[in-house]
């Protein structure tokens, strides 16, 4: 089975992060950057399947310069190969453009299954899936806690917030998983040492057949107008209570619009 990983580098969460002032984008060049953690599991996934039914691992990664990263990192974990879209123009592509893209990439490498991460801490949109089936006209199965393999069928456990619904599809599909599906395993100092022999391809707009004019800022669906730091926690109002603490609770919650 040929299975293709999403792998996206994103400022880590557990550490200050701010936007450009230039152009409102993610500041990426001064934040500590990771491999999205979704995706962490989704490597995991794709790794037990092929010591179940063997087959080749990819990474497939869109991003800047850094990201390569991120690629050795993952390919630590025990993948055999990765691609990186690597562009310039790239800068500043909305959702819709980096599914054209990944799109364009993935028809390339001829995937019997997508696995990615449910969501990414930077975006928490979600939407990545369900946009690059309805481009590779395949199925999407979202929010996994389980995948289940059977030749060229596929059935997933999709988490919900009251349990779960069982979805099957055949293959090719992309699945998305949650951080129920498994415990992502560490590198060895053997697979750190072997990533950095394995084969990582990079590719660009032109390889992919895609015009810099279709991605990138000028090209977004979408932009951030402007923003600003969150202000300062102010000190708590405090009620005392003589007898009309009712009141003056109710009167505070309607003065906030909560009631």
């Amino acid at each position: 089975m040929n299975i293709v990983v999403l792998v996206k580098q994103v400022p880590d969460s557990s550490a200050e992060r701010s936007l450009r002032t230039d152009d409102n984008t993610v500041d990426r060049g001064s934040a500590s950057n990771v491999i999205n953690e979704m995706d962490e599991y989704a490597i995991e996934e794709a790794l037990r399947i092929q010591e179940a039914h063997g087959g080749e691992v990819t990474i497939l990664t869109m991003g800047p310069e850094g990201a390569s990263e991120s690629i050795r990192k993952a390919l630590s974990m025990g993948p055999d190969r990765a691609v990186h879209v690597l562009d310039d123009a790239l800068h500043g592509s909305c959702a819709l453009a980096t599914s054209k893209v990944l799109a364009a990439a993935l028809g390339t490498l001829g995937a019997d299954l997508v696995l990615c991460g449910a969501e990414s801490t930077d975006g928490r949109v979600q939407v990545m899936p369900h946009m690059l089936a309805e481009r590779l006209g395949i199925a999407a199965l979202t929010g996994a806690r389980k995948l289940t393999v059977e030749g060229g069928s596929l059935t997933i456990e999709r988490q919900t917030e009251e349990g779960y619904e069982v979805v099957a599809a055949s293959t090719p599909a992309i699945v998305s998983v949650w951080d129920t599906i498994n415990e992502p395993r560490y590198p060895s100092f053997k697979g750190i040492m072997a990533a950095k022999k394995k084969p990582v391809r990079t590719l660009s707009l032109a390889d992919l057949g895609v015009a810099p004019d279709e991605v990138g800022a000028g090209g977004a669906s979408s932009a951030v107008v402007e923003h600003s730091k969150r202000p300062p926690r102010s000190g708590g109002q405090k009620v005392n209570d003589e007898g009309e603490g009712g009141v003056k609770l109710v009167e505070f919650l309607a003065s906030e619009k909560f009631v």
